[in-house]
């Protein structure tokens, strides 16, 4: 289960692909936009992306209740729908110049897609890849129309149901995706750690049999580590500029530094998850020395007797292991043994030997 998006390998056995989210955190000047993308790529992200709707595709200019953000605990709190999006959205003739800044500096650019006429426009810049967001995983038409183009596709699945993430699934294979990976999220912003159950993302894996991943809302990294330590082929993070006057998702969004440190951890948290190994690997046999084993403790003439006071388990580890210990007490030494010398097979099958002879 692994596929493209531009020269990355993604899912199977590569590490985490991570994406910077940019949203709204150009505060509507096209420079932070190229700004973001230079910043993405510093801190080691694999893919900067922009989501790509205006205003009027989400939702109407209306004043009525329904369309206010009242919610208390929201970074919206009293902003209309329309005038929220209007704020956040990122101007469609910036496009071009985004996704050629992002080519020249080597990280790949995608979108989020929020209606059928942004799949129209992103095809004719090549996206390489289409996200559809958690608030759009019910949008059944705009998944199957993004599943049309055969490009990859990115799901994420904050709100959805088990039956929904099903139906969203059937209709992206039904249309032709062939590259599909599921994301879990939490759709709270920002989410809390106990509200991110990354043990379902074991689950979405084994139910849907495609790549997964995580995109977080959480303040800080430590989810998004541990969504790599658990497996998550993608990470997606919004990223902001240092000089962030207070953008709409700022709140929750982590800044380069912070970022480069998520990407760092990510991968060291990927590479230890390793595989299935008991005994000691190729770093640790140059430990092995620290290890028990036994060694006789004072010097010994032959047919002396052993005993716990004349071998004992000590440190290094060159001689046998501290089991056999029990089979040598009361034997016979057959030659004289010095203080500090190890008990090394060979000479534990020479004690063993010589005490089956009659003597």
């Amino acid at each position: 289960m692994s596929f493209n998006i531009g020269s990355s390998a993604i899912g199977g056995k590569n590490p985490p692909y991570v994406i910077a989210e940019m949203s709204g955190n150009h505060n509507q000047d096209v420079n932070q936009a190229i700004q973001l993308i230079h910043s993405a790529k510093r801190a080691g992200a694999n893919a900067i992306k922009l989501q790509t709707y205006t205003a009027d595709t989400l939702t109407i200019d209306h004043k009525g209740a329904d369309f206010l953000v009242s919610d208390k605990d929201s970074l919206w709190t009293g902003m209309y729908l329309h005038d929220l999006y209007q704020k956040a959205f990122t101007p469609w003739e910036w496009h071009k110049e985004i996704f050629d800044e992002a080519k020249k500096s080597g990280i790949d650019c995608f979108s989020s897609v929020f209606d059928e006429t942004s799949i129209d426009f992103l095809e004719d810049l090549n996206t390489p890849a289409y996200k559809i967001a958690s608030f759009e995983n019910n949008h059944l038409p705009l998944i199957a129309k993004a599943a049309q183009t055969g490009k990859p596709m990115i799901i994420s699945l904050g709100l959805a149901t088990l039956e929904e993430i099903t139906e969203a699934v059937e209709t992206a294979r039904q249309n032709g995706c062939k590259d599909l990976a599921l994301l879990k999220c939490t759709s709270n912003y920002p989410a809390s750690a106990k509200a991110v159950n990354l043990k379902t993302m074991e689950d979405i894996k084994k139910r849907f049999n495609c790549t997964v991943g995580y995109s977080d809302h959480t303040l800080g990294i430590g989810s998004a580590v541990a969504a790599a330590a658990l497996g998550a082929s993608i990470i997606e993070k919004h990223l902001k500029l240092e000089s962030d006057s207070g953008g709409v998702d700022s709140g929750f969004s982590t800044n380069e530094e912070e970022f480069k440190i998520l990407t760092k951890n990510c991968f060291l948290a990927w590479e230890s998850i390793g595989e299935v190994t008991y005994g000691s690997t190729d770093e640790e046999i140059p430990s092995e020395k620290f290890r028990r084993s036994i060694y006789a403790v004072e010097s010994m003439q032959a047919n002396e007797l052993i005993s716990d006071k004349n071998f004992r388990i000590i440190r290094p580890g060159f001689g046998i292991g501290p089991k056999y210990l029990k089979d040598l007490i009361g034997k016979k030494i057959p030659k004289s043994i010095t203080k500090g010398e190890r008990i090394d097979k060979k000479i534990y099958d020479q004690i063993m030997n010589y005490n089956k002879k009659p003597n």
